[in-house]
Formats: structure tokens, C-alpha cells, sequence
């Protein structure tokens, strides 16, 4: 069992990247030469992530953080969003999977996960939307935000779908990329 998630693991990171060579064509560049960028308001990049967006410690309500982006590709119908811990035991760890955002989106409020307005899709904690950092205590872990934007405007995937199907759907849909990162230790 243990084999087969963290085979499942590096399929899904492969997959990640594929996607991003896969787009790289008008991945670096928007049309007024600017790369699409994210960020986040409640953090700087690298930051610590704040408390109340962690799954589990002290101070800990599992708010899916607030996420803005500008330099948008010409052509972008739809975005799509995953959020991954690189430095989990097993491998890389989905904490968020959004898909079918609309293309003329620009922001995601705090706590807008589990709204009737979102595709969620499943999360490696087995739910449905947003799951928060909760590394075992040791060093910190880094969290990537990756926003995708797509020139389809909706990737046909039913409500819960996986990161990697979310990966696989997107392949050759991929305008530009951003991302943004965030740390958290308990």
C-alpha cells in the first residue's frame, strides 16, 4: 500500500511538470511581455504561512488563504490551481485542487473553499477542498500555490476530481503558470 501512494506520488509530480513543459510555449511570456504572476496578501513569498489557514496546531481554523494574480495571457478562458507540499515523507502532498475558475477571475477570497461558486477536488487528506498545512513537528515545509492559465474554457471534470486527473486534463490546455510559496512548521 505504502509502494503504491508513493508511486502514485511521483507519477503526479511527473505529471506537474510535464504540464509545465507542455505550456511552456507561451508560459514565460503574456502578450505585453509581462509573466503572470501570484501572490498572496497574507503572506510574502517564503513566508510562514499564518495559523488560522493551517489544518491542525495552535490557532488553526483550515481557511484556504486569500490569492490574487495579475499578467494574464491573452486567450485565457479558465485557471486552475493546485497546491502541494514538496517535503511530505511520502513524496509530494496535495493539499488543494481547484479547476474551471473563469478567465476573467483575478482573486480568490480567504475561506473560499467549499463554496458552491468552486470546483473543489479531492485533497490527500481523502475531502473534498481545502486542506491546510499540517507537517509532522520538525522543519518547516513549503507550500506551492500553482495557478494555471488555460485557453479551454472548462476542463469537464466532475466536482472531487484528483490532482492527477486535474493534471492529466489539462495537458496541452496550458497558456502560463505562476506560483506562489509559503512555509509552515509546527
Amino acid at each position: 500500500m505504502v509502494l503504491k501512494v508513493l508511486k502514485q506520488r511521483v507519477i503526479l509530480t511527473l505529471m506537474v511538470v510535464l504540464v509545465a513543459l507542455l505550456g511552456a510555449s507561451s508560459w514565460w511570456m503574456t502578450r505585453k511581455g509581462e509573466a503572470m504572476k501570484l501572490f498572496s496578501p497574507a503572506l510574502g513569498f517564503g513566508d510562514p504561512i499564518p495559523a488560522r489557514y493551517a489544518y491542525c496546531g495552535p490557532g488553526a481554523q483550515n481557511l484556504s488563504p486569500p490569492l490574487e494574480w495579475s499578467g494574464v495571457p491573452a486567450g485565457t478562458e479558465s485557471f486552475a490551481l493546485l497546491m502541494l507540499d514538496p517535503d511530505a515523507r511520502g513524496g509530494s502532498f496535495v493539499h488543494w485542487v481547484v479547476y474551471d475558475l473563469p478567465g476573467s477571475l483575478s482573486a480568490l477570497p480567504e475561506g473560499v473553499s467549499g463554496s458552491p461558486d468552486l470546483l473543489d477536488g479531492t485533497n490527500d487528506y481523502g475531502a473534498v477542498g481545502y486542506g491546510g498545512p499540517c507537517p509532522p513537528p520538525g522543519p518547516a515545509h513549503r507550500y506551492f500555490f500553482t495557478l494555471y492559465a488555460l485557453k479551454v474554457p472548462s476542463l469537464d471534470l466532475p466536482v472531487g476530481a484528483t490532482a492527477t486527473e486535474l493534471v492529466r486534463a489539462m495537458n496541452g490546455a496550458v497558456l502560463a503558470e505562476a506560483e506562489w510559496m509559503g512555509t509552515y512548521r509546527r
